[in-house]
């Protein structure tokens, strides 16, 4: 039985794929094992977001190499299908498989084997050409066993002036809705209690063949066993007042809401070519506030943005003291070759860009746990995943649907389990702590 080890780099529809890639390979009689060890299969499916996450994807190809000369190394995804020719170079790869090709890793891996790895295999296409298809990549079990990443959607039509994902992963194509019923269906005969809707550009689900994503969401609501449905990012304009009320009518989402906002200045928007402004923003977010109590508004910021002055980084810091986040992802802005934020005038100084980046950063830290605070002395309902063990001490893990952190301890299994408790205190800054479980 030939051995096969998988890498992930990058976003949740990336880890759905290395999932699915998985399922594909154990089905195909290949042994899983861990990454660290020999293999004849090594699958990277990689990243490309940013030049540094090139440089990471090349590091893991090279690095499986080295732990088997003769495994055969296969390059999925992003950084293939924005660096083909130099992936085509590379030594360290005998397998390039493209975005919407990961369907063909068993053709691929059976023709290399067949030639006795003489001849590198290639599965790549345009996609910037022609529409492309989706691709079907089932998944029937997660290695999460609580909580699923569904992949939905694929592709962007955006153009953000900082962002390759549109040339990396193509135009918008979305997963017909009874193939994600039937998927959803599949996941909670598994035990799966929860799944996240995901995509590239996930508010553009269905817009090919006049769908949308409220429709998919209703759609999938009534499935027996799933408990929770959670969303993948959202861009901003998609929460209407509309929206905002019927997802407050389906007692299985969960008001945990990830707004892409990456700056709280206009003029900074219009050169990221997001296609919001401000005041846009800020009215998703009261339309969810009034209709969810207590949601979990999370976000995206990019700091150093070519030609930030200290007057528009002023006005991102003032507008989400403002808005009040959950949490915050703070990404220093980093130069991607091939996009148009590249060969932009004023790129700032790394210096500048870290002392921001710090200063957004310990406003996450603040306003996160000031959101965590308002627990203490509630009752909440948390689906516990996972024993762990913290300073010394055993306790169970898991999220209320907020996707706040929780631990408790318990001498029966929790694992997949929903309990309710009352909510005693803070384990550390980014954990609370519970008992009284029902």
């Amino acid at each position: 039985m030939k051995k096969a080890a998988l890498h992930n780099l990058g976003c949740k529809v990336n880890a759905f794929e290395t999932e699915a890639m998985q399922q594909m390979l154990e089905e195909a009689g290949y042994e899983i094992v861990p990454f660290s060890q020999k293999a004849d299969v090594y699958v990277i499916n990689t990243c490309s977001v940013t030049n540094m996450a090139d440089r990471k994807s090349r590091q893991m190809l090279h690095r499986a190499k080295k732990l088997n000369p003769d495994a055969a190394v296969v390059a999925a995804g992003c950084y293939v299908q924005t660096s083909e020719a130099e992936a085509k170079e590379d030594s360290a790869i005998d397998i390039l498989i493209g975005n919407n090709q990961k369907a063909q890793l068993i053709d691929k891996l059976d023709a290399f084997f067949a030639k006795k790895g003489e001849e590198k295999q290639e599965a790549v296409s345009d996609i910037n050409g022609q529409p492309q298809a989706y691709e079907e990549l089932p998944l029937s079990q997660t290695r999460e066993h609580t909580r699923a990443f569904l992949k939905v959607q694929d592709g962007c039509n955006q153009f953000c002036s900082y962002c390759i994902i549109p040339y990396a992963r193509g135009r918008v194509r979305s997963c017909k809705p009874e193939n994600v019923l039937r998927q959803v269906q599949t996941l909670a005969q598994s035990g799966c209690k929860e799944i996240v809707l995901t995509g590239i550009h996930l508010s553009s689900y269905g817009m090919e063949f006049g769908g949308n994503l409220l429709e998919l969401i209703r759609l999938v609501h009534p499935v027996e066993g799933i408990e929770r449905i959670r969303l993948g990012s959202l861009e901003p304009r998609v929460v209407t007042e509309d929206f905002a009320k019927a997802l407050s009518e389906l007692p299985k989402v969960c008001p945990h809401f990830h707004l892409s906002l990456q700056s709280g200045c206009d003029e900074t928007l219009k050169r990221m070519n997001r296609k919001y402004t401000t005041k846009d923003y800020e009215r998703s977010c009261e339309l969810l506030r009034r209709y969810f109590t207590h949601p979990a508004i999370t976000t995206d910021v990019i700091v150093g943005f070519p030609g930030e002055t200290e007057e528009e980084f002023a006005q991102t810091r003032e507008f989400l003291q403002r808005i009040h986040f959950y949490e915050m992802h703070i990404f220093k802005y980093s130069v991607r070759k091939g996009t148009r934020a590249a060969v932009m005038e004023q790129q700032i100084p790394e210096e500048i860009k870290t002392k921001r980046s710090a200063q957004l950063l310990a406003l996450a830290d603040s306003m996160s746990a000031e959101f965590r605070e308002y627990y203490v002395g509630r009752t909440q309902e948390i689906l516990f995943e996972e024993p762990v063990v913290m300073d010394g001490q055993e306790y169970y893990s898991g999220y209320n649907r907020e996707y706040v952190r929780f631990v408790t301890k318990s001498e029966r299994a929790l694992d997949n389990c929903l309990c309710r408790g009352e909510v005693t205190g803070k384990l550390n800054d980014e954990i609370l702590c519970m008992n009284c479980i029902q």
